[in-house]
């Protein structure tokens, strides 16, 4: 037959989209022609392909005319991963395999010159969107990729070293004969996921601040957001690197869309497997960088850290533009990246822990040590965080200098374990109660879930009234206000709940 259809699958986003791989056989002068919207380095596998099968031992059809197409030709393609299956599509049309056992299967993978089999960028990906749309097939996949994709419950995985493994599994049957399941390069893979417990750094590390411990705890009970502001080395970054040690543990789906994306970006590790990812960009770092981006769209900083941290330290001196596109997601928990032919949405539901000096040179206010910036030069330098950014900031905290004396004789605090214990227990009685962290309420649920106190609720008006806090930042305060009532296992949000809220708040630096 000259003619053959082989499946695989190309990534939008987290999207699999299903690709025909077809490839057809005709008299003429001989070429190697592929068309489909194929990006630079899918047309490179015309030269891959060709010394693979000949480098294979098997024959490649250089008298004739081979035209490839990647249907649907308005989808874009790019990577390797089509190697695999346009050398199939091959030898399937000029009969070295059986094209009709082909069907049910699925294949993508990057070959080398001698046939070996690479792994491919995005696998785990392909196979929960696989398992979340519900289609049944058989992936065939590369080593490596073929262990990540197996991490799916239900996936049907098979991996293959060689090409050569592949193709006596298709080699075509004798009457009544039946394929060969397993070989010394081919088999299925059942990859259970990992069930050792997820390490962290201990906040016991960390001396002192225990007001900053205090707001990380409510921060991790309820999802909010953290500012973190003080002189340099007083202990800042260390506390936000621990963070992540006080979330409640991963559930299996949680780990499987953190390392879907974190396969997409091509840094999955099973090592890492439910471990909530802390990312941290440096403060260069584009719009594009934090956010995602590129064609076809791959995710940014914020969705590699979905379910986890995202620790932007020196934020104002991150770009004006960057700093702005995290306001939507820190509303949303998605973001949705636009292109001219394309569009791709990512979650994007991490906490934003930020860090920063008080002012350039950053000593303002510090008792070891004076401050040399002018009023100006501390204006300017606050100002670069808009005031909309701040407002969608839970809680802002001063991260005072520790005195030497301190850091040497203070005994270790409470350790990550044990706060992590408490955080965990806040967020259950949250989500029992209304089905979601307290981050996540919005319009009537607030008000529903609330339950605030009549004195609480007068006290907050006048404080509002007087602070001009905008709506959201009211709003906000009060779910930080129920985070503190779930942490002291309170029922109703009484005033004292209210006004430790309301400290959070008003540490916000004047002017934003």
């Amino acid at each position: 037959m000259s003619l053959s259809l082989v499946q695989s699958r190309a990534l939008m986003g987290l999207e699999a989209a299903a690709v025909t791989v077809e490839v057809h056989l005709a008299n003429g002068l001989p070429s190697f022609t592929l068309v489909g919207l194929a990006d630079v380095e899918v047309k490179e596998a015309r030269e891959r392909v060709r010394s693979a099968i000949q480098n294979s031992g098997l024959e490649f059809p250089h008298n004739k005319r081979i035209t490839v197409n990647l249907a649907p030709a308005d989808l874009p393609k790019d990577s390797g991963r089509f190697d695999l299956p346009i050398a199939l599509g091959i030898l399937a049309a000029s009969g070295q395999i059986d094209a009709a056992l082909l069907a049910g299967h699925e294949f993508a993978g990057e070959l080398s010159l001698s046939g070996e089999l690479r792994a491919v960028r995005g696998a785990l990906a392909m196979s929960l969107a696989l398992h979340s749309r519900g289609v049944s097939t058989r992936l065939v996949l590369p080593p490596d990729s073929a262990e990540e994709a197996a991490l799916v419950p239900g996936a049907h995985v098979y991996r293959a070293h060689h090409l050569l493994d592949i193709v006596k599994h298709f080699l075509p049957l004798a009457a009544g004969a039946a394929p060969t399941e397993a070989g010394p390069g081919w088999g299925r893979i059942t990859a259970a996921p990992p069930t050792s417990v997820a390490h962290y750094d201990d906040l016991a590390d960390v001396k002192g601040q225990s007001g900053a411990k205090r707001a990380l705890e409510i921060a991790a009970a309820g999802g909010h957001s953290l500012l973190l502001t003080g002189p340099p080395g007083s202990g800042k970054s260390m506390l936000a690197h621990r963070f992540a040690g006080l979330l409640p543990p991963m559930t299996v789906d949680e780990a499987l869309q953190s390392a879907a994306l974190a396969s997409l970006g091509g840094r999955f590790s099973l090592e890492r497997w439910a471990i909530r990812p802390t990312c941290s960009p440096h403060h260069s770092a584009s719009a594009v960088a934090l956010v995602g981006g590129g064609s076809p769209p791959r995710p940014g900083e914020i969705s590699l850290a979905h379910h986890g941290v995202l620790f932007l330290d020196e934020l104002p001196e991150f770009p004006r533009a960057a700093l702005e596109a995290l306001r939507e997601p820190l509303e949303t928990g998605t973001i949705t990246i636009s292109r001219a032919a394309r569009r791709a949405e990512f979650p994007a539901r991490f906490q934003l822990i930020g860090a920063m000096n008080p002012c350039p040179c950053g000593y303002l206010g510090a008792t070891h040590k004076s401050c040399r910036c002018t009023p100006d030069q501390v204006a300017r330098y606050q100002s670069r965080l808009s005031g909309p950014l701040m407002d969608r900031i839970d809680l802002h905290v001063e991260v005072p200098a520790i005195a030497s004396v301190e850091l040497l004789q203070a005994a270790p605090g409470e350790s990550t374990e044990r706060i992590r214990a408490r955080c965990t227990e806040a967020r259950q009685r949250a989500v029992e109660r209304q089905g979601k962290a307290n981050h996540a309420l919005q319009g009537k649920e607030i008000d529903l879930h609330l339950l605030l106190d009549d004195a609480a609720a007068k006290f907050l008006n006048v404080a509002s009234a007087r602070l001009g806090w905008s709506a959201r930042g009211t709003h906000r305060v009060l779910k930080v206000a129920r985070t503190i009532a779930d942490l002291a296992n309170a029922h109703n949000t009484q005033m004292n709940h209210v006004a430790e809220a309301m400290q959070y708040r008003m540490s916000q630096r004047p002017g934003h």
